[in-house]
C-alpha cells in the first residue's frame, strides 16, 4: 500500500541504520580492502549510496537525494582534518594520483604494545624523541577501545629521496626514563608505527624451503643479553615498498619495513641546531651487531637516528594488505577449516536423516489410532501435550535472555555481512568495534520486541519490568566487568584504558539510544497479538516419571554443548591468536560459513536431545534448550583456560586477571548466542511437532 502521510516504515530504520553504520566505520579518505581487488575509495561508494538511500528515506523531499548532498557529510566535516595520514589515499583531488617526487611523508607512531603483559601504552610513555608538537589524529571509537593513541613523531621523510643516517636527537635517561626502558624491554614491548596507513613490519629470517617472505609486526624496544645489561634499539633502517604507476609519474606506497639496530653513537662537541657524529654518515652502513649497542643506563646520554631506502616492487596497491594477512602455517590452517566443517557436516547430515524418519513414523502412528485408550497406552510425546506448553519458572528471565540473544545474533550477522563486503578490514582500524558496538545499540529494538513477544504468549503482564531487565541485565554486567578491569588498566598506567569522555559516550550510546530502542520494541512486541499455542495446556501438572542417568538435566546439558563447540574450536583458536598475540584476522568468508555451521549445529543438538526428553515424558524444556545449546560456552572458556596455559606467555598478575576477565565477557555473550539459537530451534520443533499430531 502507498503511504501518503510520508511516514517512516521499518525499511526505512533498517536503510537508516545501515547508512548510520557505514558513516561511523569507515573513515573519510579511507579506502575499504578485498584482498587483491582494485582500491576503491570508501567515501566515493558512500557518495554513490547516499542520494539512493536519502530518495528511499525521504521521498517527498527530492532535493536531499541531490548527489552533492552525501548521507555522511556532517561526519566528513568534522572528521576530515585528521585522516589524511591514516587513508590508503590521499583525500581530495589528489585521490587518484598516488605520491610524486619529494612529496612529503610523516611517519606517526602508534602504541606500545606487547603480548607479554597484554597492557599497550602510548608512545610517547617512554623517553623518545618528541616533535615541537604533539598532535592526536583523530581516533574512532574502536581505536580507543582497542588502546590505539596514533600521534605525529619526528621520523618525516621525501618521497623517493634516500637518506643515509640522519640524527633525530640526543636524551640524556633520567633514572625514572631508564627504569621504564628497562621494564619495557624485559616485557618484550614493541613499537608500532604507521606510514600511509601502514603498519611498520620487521621481516623475519625466511624459513627453509619457504617462498613467502614473513614479518612481524612493530620492531622491538631493545633487547637484554647475557651480562643482565639493557640494550635500546636506537637506529632505526626504514624501507619503503612504492608501486609505480604505468601512466604517469606517481607512486603508491606498499610496503614500510623497518630493521632496529643499537649503536652508540661517537662524537664530538653536541649541537642541538646541528648534530652530527662519526659513527652517523653517508659512508656508514649501520646493521644489527655492526657496532657497539647502546645501553640503557640513568644518565646516559642516546643519540636517535635513521635511515631510510625506497625500492620500487611489484606489489600493486590493492594487494598491499597481502603480506599482513598471510599466515605462515596457513595451509594447517585451511585443512583444520575444510576438515572440521566436513565433520560437522556429516554429522549433521545424519542427525537430520534420523530425526525426519523417527518422526514421520511417530506422527504417522500417533494419528492412526482409533480412539484415546490406545494412545494412552502408547508412550512418547504425545502423552505430554497437555503440559509441554506451560510456561517455565522464572519465565520472566527466560524472555529478557532470548531477547538480548536475538539482539547479539542481529548485531553478529549484520556486523559480519559488512565484514564480508570488505568496510571492516584491517585497514580501517577499529572499524570492526565500531561498528559491533553501534550494532549492539541499534539492534536493542529487536531486544525488546522479542522478549514482549515471548512474554505475552506466557499471560504475563508487567512488560514495562521485562523491558528494563532486557535493557539493564546484560549490559550491566558486562560494563560491570569492563569497569572493573578498566579500573586495572587505569592502575596501571596505561593507554589501554578508556578515558572519561569515552566512558561518557558509551553511557549516552546505551542509555539514550539502546534503552529507548527496546522500549520501542517492547510497545511494538505487546501491540501484536499473543502467540497461540498448537495445543491446549492441562489445568493440573502431569507427573513426570524416573529419568534415565544419560537424560538427567545437568548430563544433558552438558553434553549437549560438546557438537557446537566442536564447529568453532579450530577457528576459535585463530581468533585469540589475533586477539591477544597481535596478529590480524582476515578470514570473514570462512568465519561466515562457521557461524552458519555454529546455527546448524546449535539446531539440531538441542531439537534431539529436546525430542528425547519429551519421548520420556519430561516437559520442562524451555530451560533446557537454552541451556543445553548454551553449555558450549563452558567450554569456550575451558578453551580459554587450556591456550593461557600453553600458548602465552603472560606473567603479571594484572594480565591474567585481564585476559580471563575479557575470556568471561566473551564466553558470556557465545552462552548468550548460542541459547537462544537452541531455545528457538527447539520451540520451532515443539509447536511444529504437536500442530502435526490430532489431539481431541
Amino acid at each position: 500500500m502507498a503511504n501518503p502521510g510520508g511516514g517512516l516504515r521499518p525499511r526505512h530504520l533498517l536503510i537508516f541504520v545501515a547508512a548510520a553504520v557505514l558513516c561511523a566505520v569507515s573513515s573519510p579518505a579511507g579506502a575499504f580492502y578485498l584482498p587483491g581487488v582494485a582500491p576503491r575509495d570508501i567515501q566515493k561508494v558512500i557518495d554513490r549510496l547516499s542520494p539512493w538511500l536519502l530518495a528511499r528515506m525521504f521521498p517527498r523531499f527530492p532535493s536531499l537525494s541531490d548527489p552533492a548532498v552525501g548521507v555522511c557529510s556532517p561526519v566528513v566535516g568534522a572528521r576530515g582534518s585528521g585522516s589524511a595520514g591514516r587513508s590508503g589515499l590521499r583525500s581530495g583531488p589528489r585521490d587518484a594520483r598516488g605520491e610524486q617526487w619529494d612529496d612529503e611523508l610523516q611517519v606517526k607512531v602508534n602504541k606500545l604494545s606487547s603480548i607479554k603483559t597484554q597492557l599497550p601504552y602510548d608512545y610517547y610513555f617512554l623517553d623518545y624523541c618528541k616533535p615541537e608538537a604533539i598532535k592526536n589524529s583523530a581516533e574512532n571509537l574502536g581505536e580507543v577501545l582497542r588502546g590505539d593513541r596514533i600521534e605525529n613523531s619526528v621520523y618525516n621523510f621525501k618521497m623517493r629521496r634516500d637518506e643515509s643516517c640522519k640524527i633525530v636527537c640526543r636524551k640524556k635517561l633520567s633514572q625514572e626514563a631508564a627504569k621504564n626502558f628497562k621494564e619495557k624491554i624485559d616485557d618484550e614491548y614493541r613499537v608500532n608505527m604507521i606510514l600511509d596507513n601502514l603498519p611498520v613490519v620487521v621481516p623475519r629470517q625466511t624459513r627453509e624451503g619457504s617462498q613467502t617472505p614473513s614479518f612481524e609486526h612493530g620492531y622491538r624496544v631493545g633487547y637484554k643479553l647475557k651480562d643482565d645489561k639493557y640494550y635500546i634499539n636506537n637506529h632505526l633502517s626504514f624501507k619503503v615498498l612504492y608501486h609505480e604507476d604505468q601512466t604517469s609519474p606517481d607512486a603508491r606506497i606498499v610496503g614500510f619495513h623497518v630493521i632496529p639496530s643499537s649503536i652508540k653513537h661517537e662524537y664530538g662537541a653536541w649541537d642541538d641546531t646541528n648534530p652530527t657524529a662519526q659513527t652517523c654518515n653517508a659512508n656508514i652502513k649501520i646493521t644489527p651487531g655492526s657496532h657497539t649497542p647502546q645501553e640503557v643506563a640513568p644518565d646516559a646520554y642516546v643519540v636517535f637516528s635513521y635511515d631510510v631506502t625506497f625500492e620500487a616492487s611489484e606489489i600493486i596497491w590493492a594487494s598491499r594488505w597481502d603480506v599482513y594477512l598471510l599466515s605462515s602455517d596457513s595451509q594447517i590452517h585451511w585443512f583444520s577449516i575444510v576438515n572440521s566443517l566436513m565433520i560437522v557436516l556429516f554429522l549433521s547430515g545424519m542427525v537430520a536423516m534420523i530425526m525426519m524418519r523417527t518422526l514421520y513414523k511417530d506422527i504417522a502412528n500417533y494419528n492412526q489410532l482409533d480412539n484415546q485408550d490406545e494412545a494412552q497406552e502408547e508412550t512418547g510425546w504425545k502423552l505430554v501435550h497437555g503440559d509441554v506448553f506451560r510456561p517455565p519458572v522464572h519465565s520472566g528471565l527466560l524472555c529478557v535472555y532470548v531477547g538480548t540473544g536475538v539482539q547479539f545474533f542481529g548485531m553478529t550477522l549484520v556486523t559480519m555481512m559488512f565484514a564480508l563486503l570488505g568496510f571492516l578490514s584491517p585497514a580501517n582500524r577499529g572499524g570492526l568495534m565500531t561498528a559491533m558496538v553501534l550494532l549492539w545499540v541499534f539492534m536493542g529494538v529487536l531486544a525488546g520486541y522479542t522478549s514482549s513477544r515471548l512474554y505475552k504468549m506466557f499471560k504475563g503482564t508487567e512488560w514495562k519490568k521485562i523491558t528494563l531487565k532486557t535493557a539493564f541485565m546484560f549490559p550491566g554486567i558486562i560494563f560491570a566487568v569492563f569497569f572493573f578491569l578498566n579500573a586495572l588498566i587505569w592502575g596501571e598506567k596505561s593507554s589501554g584504558a578508556v578515558p572519561f569522555g569515552t566512558m561518557f559516550a558509551l553511557f549516552l550510546l546505551w542509555f539514550g539510544i539502546s534503552v529507548p530502542l527496546v522500549f520501542v520494541g517492547s510497545f511494538l512486541g505487546f501491540k501484536q497479538p499473543a502467540i497461540e499455542d498448537p495445543v491446549k495446556t492441562n489445568k493440573i501438572p502431569r507427573q513426570i516419571p524416573e529419568q534415565a542417568w544419560y537424560l538427567q538435566p545437568a548430563f544433558a546439558i552438558l553434553a549437549g554443548g560438546i557438537l557446537p563447540f566442536g564447529a568453532v574450536f579450530i577457528e576459535l583458536f585463530f581468533i585469540l591468536t589475533s586477539i591477544w598475540l597481535n596478529q590480524f584476522y582476515y578470514i570473514f568468508g570462512f568465519l561466515f560459513i562457521v557461524f552458519i555451521i555454529l546455527i546448524v549445529t546449535c539446531a539440531e543438538i538441542t531439537i534431539v536431545l529436546c525430542y528425547f526428553q519429551l519421548c520420556s515424558e519430561d516437559y520442562h524444556w524451555w530451560w533446557r534448550a537454552y541451556l543445553t545449546a548454551g553449555s558450549s560456552a563452558l567450554y569456550l572458556f575451558a578453551y580459554a583456560i587450556f591456550y593461557f596455559f600453553n600458548k602465552l606467555e603472560i606473567t603479571k598478575l594484572v594480565s591474567g586477571i585481564l585476559y580471563f576477565g575479557y575470556m568471561l565477557i566473551i564466553s558470556y555473550a557465545f552462552f548468550v548466542l548460542t541459547g537462544t539459537i537452541g531455545f528457538y530451534a527447539c520451540f520451532w520443533f515443539v509447536r511444529k511437532i504437536y500442530a502435526s499430531v490430532k489431539i481431541d
